[in-house]
């Protein structure tokens, strides 16, 4: 990847999903001097047999340039809802299907039932093709606070902005459930039952069955557990000893890598370190695990981690450093922030034969130049994309070793 390239992919708080072994990746915001949320009319495609990136053009109604919104995706179609940009809040959703030709954003309207406030920072589940968020930061009327239960608002300060028609006056953090029907188009807020979490944003979330899970966000000196189950709607809370978790940390990631592990690797810590390290949660035994990756010297904050193929878990992007600078009136991001651009592999099982021979060959092409050309032609292309893979390392300088399996 050549320097140009290196610094037009460099982001944080971005959105992406694996589709057919191709990370897809939309949005984040670089630093320049400060935040600057990048184009909407983009989205960038790696390869990921390759390595290699491809950017396309996206028409249509786009939304602004945002930041800290949430995105996810159901098939190939992206979904965008939220945010801020320079106006201020937002509740509008947009979508965007890339099995296109050409793909158009489409901002979603017409809906049914009560649209979220407006927020940033929130989380997404999704099941059963519903778009299910937790959580964030945002505005409400005096009267939606006045309406709300207490627990499910906490107002951080008062003060006033116009977002279309409508006065907002307080600001805070919350733990509301809201459902976006994708067939119906219809929004809804389930009454859920049991422990829930205390207001936040910022926190990392993944399913595992019928099971939305959340963690960290919140101030607490250990990382905290919940899970909601999306058809019961009942909150479980996993009561686990301070010394037997990770640090409380917030803009990290949580990916599912079986029915019932989860995968949890860097964010801000509470003691203000950009953390590299990763944990394994097993909910059904309710333990964390520490484990050892190759990693260790690249820590990240507002990345993304995606489940690929061969149960790797695809981390991309974010900051290897984000600094907290406070003064008496705000907390603010320093402006060197080092946005990475650099693909992480972390295997999370043991590689199949198959694999492991596709990655032998591909990194020894001339061993095998013979008998390569007698493959089929979708086997051949498909190890001429390794071979591009472990050739393209080579000339950046970088040593491809054997895969690394996370260990205890």
């Amino acid at each position: 990847m050549d320097a140009a390239l290196s610094r037009r992919l460099e982001r944080s708080s971005h959105t992406a999903f694996i589709s057919h072994n191709t990370l897809v990746v939309w949005g984040g915001y670089q630093a320049a001097g400060q935040d600057v949320a990048l184009p909407s009319e983009e989205i960038w495609l790696c390869d990921l047999d390759s390595g290699t990136w491809e950017r396309r053009d996206i028409d249509g109604d786009a939304p602004p340039d945002l930041k800290d919104f949430c995105g996810a995706s159901i098939d190939d179609t992206l979904y965008v809802f939220g945010g801020c940009d320079l106006v201020g809040y937002s509740n509008q959703m947009f979508s965007v299907d890339l099995s296109e030709p050409s793909c158009c954003w489409r901002r979603v309207t017409d809906t049914r039932g009560t649209t979220p406030t407006p927020r940033s920072k929130h989380s997404c589940w999704v099941h059963r093709d519903r778009l299910i968020f937790f959580g964030g930061y945002g505005c409400k009327t005096v009267g939606e606070v006045q309406n709300s239960p207490s627990s499910s608002f906490v107002v951080e300060e008062m003060s006033w902005t116009t977002i279309g028609d409508t006065l907002f006056r307080c600001w805070g953090w919350n733990n509301e459930v809201n459902v976006f029907d994708t067939h119906t188009a219809t929004w809804s807020q389930p009454e859920t039952r049991g422990p829930a979490p205390a207001p936040r944003g910022c926190h990392a979330s993944a399913v595992l069955g019928n099971k939305g899970y959340i963690s960290g966000g919140a101030e607490r000196a250990e990382l905290d557990v919940f899970c909601l189950d999306l058809d019961a709607w009942t909150w479980t809370q996993f009561d686990i000893s301070p010394s037997c978790a990770p640090l409380g940390r917030s803009m990290h990631t949580m990916t599912p890598t079986s029915d019932h592990t989860v995968f949890v690797y860097g964010g801000l810590g509470v003691d203000g370190n950009t953390l590299n390290d990763g944990w394994r949660f097993d909910a059904r035994s309710r333990r964390w695990t520490e484990v050892t990756h190759p990693h260790k010297d690249k820590p990240r904050v507002c990345h993304t981690a995606c489940l690929g193929s061969d149960g790797d878990v695809v981390v991309f992007g974010g900051s290897s450093r984000l600094c907290i600078l406070m003064d008496s009136v705000a907390v603010l991001r320093a402006p060197s922030q080092n946005h990475c651009s650099d693909v992480l592999i972390f295997q999370t099982q043991p590689y199949s034969l198959y694999r492991l021979c596709e990655d032998l060959i591909g990194g020894n092409p001339e061993l095998f130049r013979t008998p390569l050309r007698r493959l089929p032609p979708k086997l051949r292309s498909k190890i001429n994309k390794r071979v591009a893979f472990f050739s393209a390392a080579a000339c950046r300088g970088q040593r491809v070793s054997e895969p690394h399996l996370l260990k205890q």
